[in-house]
């Protein structure tokens, strides 16, 4: 834990480092791919590496975890820890990466900053960073406790049984234990990790969110087509291949309380709220759900027909869905034109508000439930992309 001494020093030189870290990370990353390049083929995600999507996700989260140590905020720490705990636990780290991503992340700071790291700020970011990896390391070994596996032994071998095209870019898969029994149950709304094997020898990984029930004996999950392993599993994985998949994990659950519900998704972002959707409907939840979605256009919507069953089976469900384009005949006040919007759309002021699709979509949807009075803690999100955690966002 931070001393006060060390507090002082992170206060004073947080502004210099919060500067620098868009340049601290990608050098970070360099020099740990350059020693470990096993990790940049088999654990991390290259797309995201190669737009700078990941090394700013990294530089958000360090910026926000450092300033959540001068102004503390139990819940917002809380809210961050457990989302990267989550990806972790998915991914299969285990404790002592986090020593080879200490010595790499440090090295690129003393290479960036130079002279400016004396030995007290080297000792006060040194304390902060295993402040946060002690905290992410104790979350991660409770989660592969609570899945009943060892520390990064999340990885098994499933069979596809069937494959259906539900729309233009998006396929539908179901897998299966090899042995015929049961695949362990998950909490709606929690992903799976899939690692595939590329035509340059990488096995790269990308998670998609369990779309059916949490009972059934199999996984099903839908892959857009949109980077390397969703290429690969469109164009190569078919009914009796073989999968390699984590165990379930993620945060994005649905609340504890009785609240009205109100899921908010853009393309993709449907397949959770498919998820939450599909044990809300076998329970017959009767508390008050709005499901909101915006996508580009009808004939390219995944889920679209299930997606509508599924709210007509809930007893107060309702429906209201954006277009980019559209056929104006069609236009109504549950079928509407343009981006999402909360115009003319009635939000319950105790509304969980979970919220599911790309950064953009969430960051502006976010802001207008804010702008509704919806109670930030009340609202409830998973990213499709690397997270950017910004230092003064909550």
């Amino acid at each position: 834990m931070l001393s006060d001494t060390q507090r002082a020093t992170l206060a004073a030189t947080l502004p210099a480092v919060e500067g620098a870290l868009t340049e601290i990370t990608p050098r970070f990353y360099r020099g740990l791919f350059d020693a470990h390049p096993n990790l940049l083929d088999n654990l991390f995600n290259r797309t995201h590496q190669k737009s700078g999507e990941q090394p700013q996700a990294l530089a958000g989260s360090v910026a926000a975890f450092a300033r959540l140590q001068l102004e503390p905020d139990v819940r917002r720490q809380r809210f961050i820890l457990d989302r990267i705990a989550h990806k972790h636990a998915s991914l299969g780290v285990t404790a002592d990466q986090y020593k080879v991503v200490h010595q790499h992340l440090f090295a690129a700071i003393v290479e960036v900053l130079g002279d400016a790291v004396t030995p007290e700020v080297a000792d006060a970011w040194d304390q902060l960073y295993w402040d946060m990896a002690d905290l992410l390391i104790a979350s991660e070994s409770d989660l592969y406790a609570a899945a009943g596996v060892e520390p990064g032994q999340v990885w098994r071998e499933v069979r596809v049984t069937d494959r259906v095209q539900v729309s233009p870019d998006t396929i539908a898969l179901t897998v299966a234990a090899l042995d015929g029994g049961d695949l362990p149950g998950f909490r709606p709304g929690q992903y799976i990790s899939v690692q595939v094997p590329l035509s340059d020898g990488a096995q790269q990984i990308r998670q998609y969110s369990l779309t059916g029930s949490p009972v059934d004996a199999q996984w099903r999950f839908s892959v857009k087509l949109a980077g390397e392993v969703s290429a690969h599993l469109h164009e190569n994985v078919f009914e009796g291949d073989i999968l390699r998949v984590s165990t379930p994990f993620g945060d994005l659950v649905l609340p504890d309380d009785d609240a009205p519900l109100l899921l908010a998704s853009a393309g993709i972002g449907c397949t959770p709220v498919i998820g939450l959707l599909t044990a809300l409907s076998e329970k017959g939840d009767a508390r008050p759900v709005t499901v909101l979605h915006a996508d580009r256009s009808r004939d390219r919507q995944p889920h679209r027909g299930m997606l509508a069953a599924l709210v007509d089976s809930l007893p107060t469900g309702r429906l209201i869905q954006w277009y980019e384009n559209t056929s104006p005949h069609i236009v109504s006040d549950s079928v509407r034109v343009g981006q999402m919007s909360l115009d003319n759309v009635e939000v319950h002021p105790e509304s969980n508000v979970m919220l599911c699709g790309p950064t953009g979509f969430l960051s502006s949807m976010r802001e207008e439930f804010l702008g509704r009075d919806i109670a930030e803690s009340r609202i409830h999100y998973e990213t499709f992309g690397p997270e950017l955690l910004r230092s003064g966002a909550r």
